[in-house]
Parts: structure tokens; sequence; C-alpha cells
């Protein structure tokens, strides 16, 4: 195909074809909205950290502590990156400590929850896996049933934006 779509790379050729005819359609926004009618509602930094810590505490009960999470400006999802995962390491007199904190691009501020969620149990798998292996993406299922269709739409949602206006 003549028409990079730089966020499907990697997906069948079938998945690329289909998402080329919704988008000379003009039919991609109404995929999109059937599947995912509004967005979250948690458009501040406080409403993110709590959703975050509630499916912390859901799924990863004994894993270390998230010490801040928050919309962050500067990811930019073209550059493979949705949000981000980093250990901070301080010192605090004698002592060297470690803490976790989980960065999420700003343009889900306004997203559907399926995708705000995607994103989240992503960055949450890090904390236990560090690498993109089967057990990480098996503990992404395990946290989010639909992660993969989720995945795939929230990629069909970010080539949408590239060609259009945002949804929601």
């Amino acid at each position: 195909m003549t028409n990079q779509l730089p966020y499907l790379q990697g997906y069948p050729e079938k998945i690329i074809e289909q998402t080329h005819q919704l988008i000379a359609q003009d039919k991609l926004e109404t995929y999109l909205r059937a599947r995912y009618p509004q967005a979250h509602g948690m458009t501040n930094d406080k409403a993110l950290y709590v959703f975050v810590q509630s499916l912390k505490n859901q799924y990863l009960k004994k894993s270390s502590p998230i010490s801040k999470v928050k919309y962050d400006d500067k990811i930019h999802a073209v550059k493979n990156a949705l949000g981000t995962h980093t250990y901070v390491s301080r010192i605090q007199g004698n002592k060297l400590k470690a803490k976790n904190e989980i960065r999420i691009a700003r343009v889900f501020k306004n997203a559907p929850l399926e995708f705000l969620q995607m994103i989240v149990v992503h960055e949450l798998a890090h904390v236990r896996e560090k690498d993109h292996n089967k057990a990480f993406y098996k503990l992404c299922q395990h946290m989010q049933s639909d992660y993969f269709q989720c995945e795939l739409d929230l990629r069909l949602y970010l080539t949408h934006l590239d060609h259009a206006k945002p949804i929601w």
C-alpha cells in the first residue's frame, strides 16, 4: 500500500487493507464511535491516580507501590509511547529508594475508558514484568480480557487522529 499506517505496523495485511477502506469510505470514526460511544471523564491527574491505584490494588496487590501518576504532554504516541513506567531512584540518608511512576500521553485525557485502561494495564504490567514477553502479555490479558482488541482499536483511533479531528 502506498499510504503507510505507522500505528499498524506489524499487523496482518488484511487489517491494514480494511483500515484503508474505512478511511477511504470515511467510516473509521463511525466504527470507533459504535464500539466506544463516550470518553472516560478522568481529566485530571488525581482522578487518573485513583484509577491506576484501583487497578493495581485489584490485580497487583503485592507489587511495589506507584508513587506518581500523571498525564504528560511530552509523551507522543508517534514515537511508540502511549505511556511510560519509570523507576526513579533517590538517595534518602544512607538508603537508595526506588519509586514507580506512570505517565500517560495527554491525548488519552479525552478517550474511551477502554483505551485508557489498556494503557494503564500495560504500564502496570511493567511493574512485575520488565520486558514485552509472553508473561507480560499474559498479565495484561489477565487485567483486561480484551486487551489485544483494545490495543488494535486504540491504534485505529490514533490513525483516525492523523487523518481527522478528535472524536471525543
